[in-house]
């Protein structure tokens, strides 16, 4: 698509729950979205609904922090679960947006400090298809990470991702130990949705406090 997003501002995530606010919007860019798999909801189904009850709800979401970070906008009907039609009507909302790349930064805080040089990665769901890439950044003094698909940051065609549900990785190695808890990186529980219309859009600025603890 011929239309790119550009929001900069803080992300501010703690284990459930997302705060969001601050965005600007940066001219056309020749950036061609990329595809979705056909069958990505029932695929999601496939991978995440383990009891067979037609939905992704309870502890299942919890093995899903991508879906379960985009809750709000999905659960349509209120159930405080995820059917395979609200995956499919949010993923059409992507393709009627006309959005290839939205590109964004995060502030990542530690037990309310900035931390600095912790990498911050958006893995796309495998259900979506191969098309999508992931997205990171390493923050800079003040928690400040910008959001590239390749490692330079500095091609507007390559920052930032597509839209699509994200789970989020955030690690940082100091004399070859992670410093960061596992529940913001091999086990994470972080995850989010990248598009226009998501909430945060709207303020434009996402932030991930975390907790040593």
């Amino acid at each position: 698509m011929r239309h790119r997003l550009a929001v900069l501002g803080v992300m501010g995530l703690s284990v459930s729950l997302l705060v969001l606010s601050g965005c600007f919007f940066g001219g056309p860019s020749r950036v061609q979205a990329p595809s979705i798999n056909t069958f990505a909801a029932s695929s999601a189904m496939s991978k995440y609904d383990t009891d067979g009850d037609g939905k992704i709800a309870g502890p299942e979401l919890d093995k899903a922090p991508a879906l379960k970070g985009s809750l709000k906008k999905l659960d349509t009907n209120g159930d405080g679960a995820v059917s395979v039609d609200e995956i499919s009507a949010r993923i059409g909302e992507w393709q009627k947006s006309r959005v290839g790349l939205m590109s964004m930064a995060c502030v990542v805080t530690m037990d309310g400090r900035p931390l600095e040089g912790a990498t911050v990665t958006l893995v796309p769901e495998e259900f979506l298809g191969s098309s999508l890439k992931q997205a990171s950044g390493t923050t800079a003094p003040g928690g400040l990470a910008i959001l590239s698909i390749t490692p330079d940051p500095s091609d507007p065609t390559a920052t930032g991702g597509a839209a699509g549900f994200y789970t989020v990785k955030i690690s940082k190695m100091s004399g070859g130990q992670e410093t960061v808890p596992a529940k913001y990186n091999t086990e994470t529980t972080l995850g989010c949705e990248v598009a226009q219309d998501a909430d945060w859009a709207l303020q434009g600025s996402i932030a991930f406090a975390l907790s040593s603890r």
